[in-house]
């Protein structure tokens, strides 16, 4: 292929820690050696996109950089047998987007072992509204439904209008589970829309973090924020309940003693969407596709373009952004 050129965002350190963003030409050349190049249709922005996007450099070690951890599009180049060009494919997590250039690029370079078929049910449009969030929701989703069923009680959901909360809560409660929320946004229509039964502030769930137990409450609970809302959530999980953790926005430290664990049974399961087997990474997303597609899906994003990424990055690094942003590559 000729080493034409396609728009990214490329985000630069001109001096040592300042960081600039700007939609540039890149060439297919400087992509990095991979089997499959991509033409992304679609992508989203998450807050791991963000960090990179600022200069974080636990997210990415070197600059210039494209970030963008999730793409969606169609195959233009491939040396495998497995991935045909023309194809539709999904590409989240692993390196892509952190130090290797990602989806806010027009064109993505991948190994094989990174590329989903895009399962039937979903258009790619769609795989981007759940992508990287919606992905880690299934898997957190998964797990707890292998021991809990709606009849045990409420699942709590943490960070309930963020990427993976407000995903998390439209699948469950699509599913037939009571979802009780927790947000610190004042604006509750979306988790309204999302069928959510009970909406709690954030400082009223963080009135009585004290005890090392709490009062049982939740069958189940999917937190994606860490810190004392985490803590809080393990203490007052019912009997052989199930917590799955995913995130740390709100700190990565827990500040909590054995008692819920020995006392109750309760299992706390961590969620690794980034090196998730490729095996369990697609039986996620056919059931994403499939069983676990809510109605409301179609109404939980902004579509966005590569020039209306600024302001949705600063909302996202000050815990304002609801709900999805899909960017529109193509």
């Amino acid at each position: 292929m000729d080493n034409f050129s396609y728009k990214a965002v490329i985000v630069e350190e001109p001096e040592k820690n300042k960081f600039i963003r700007k939609i540039k030409d890149a060439y297919i050349d400087d992509l990095p050696k991979g089997d499959i190049l991509i033409r992304v249709n679609y992508s989203s922005l998450n807050y791991k996109d963000a960090l990179s996007a600022t200069g974080n450099r636990g997210v990415t070690r070197q600059y210039p950089h494209t970030p963008g951890i999730d793409a969606a599009g169609i195959v233009e180049e491939s040396c495998v047998d497995t991935i045909k060009k023309g194809e539709k494919v999904i590409v989240t997590s692993y390196d892509l987007g952190m130090n290797t250039k990602g989806g806010f690029g027009q064109y993505i370079r991948v190994p094989e072992e990174w590329v989903v078929k895009l399962p039937e049910g979903l258009d790619l449009k769609q795989s981007m509204i759940f992508g990287t969030a919606g992905f880690t929701a299934g898997m957190s989703i998964f797990k707890l439904i292998q021991t809990i069923r709606p009849d045990h009680g409420d699942i709590l959901v943490t960070g309930a209008t963020g990427g993976v909360g407000s995903l998390a809560a439209g699948v469950l409660s699509h599913l037939g589970y009571s979802v009780t929320a927790v947000s610190g946004k004042a604006d509750t229509t979306l988790l309204n829309n999302l069928g959510v039964k009970t909406i709690i502030s954030r400082d009223e769930f963080l009135e009585n973090i004290k005890p090392p137990i709490l009062k049982e409450q939740w069958a189940g609970v999917i937190d994606t924020v860490g810190g004392d809302i985490l803590a809080t959530a393990i203490k007052s999980t019912k009997q052989d309940g199930i917590v799955t953790c995913c995130g740390n926005v709100a700190s990565p430290d827990l500040p909590i003693n054995v008692f819920p664990f020995i006392l109750r049974g309760v299992s706390l399961l961590g969620i690794d969407s980034q090196h998730c087997p490729m095996a369990f990474r697609s039986k996620v997303w056919e059931n994403l596709a499939r069983d676990w597609k809510f109605d409301y899906l179609d109404n939980i994003y902004d579509e966005i373009f590569l020039d209306q990424l600024e302001d949705k990055i600063d909302l996202i690094l000050k815990g304002e952004l609801k709900g999805r942003t899909v960017v529109n590559l193509s």
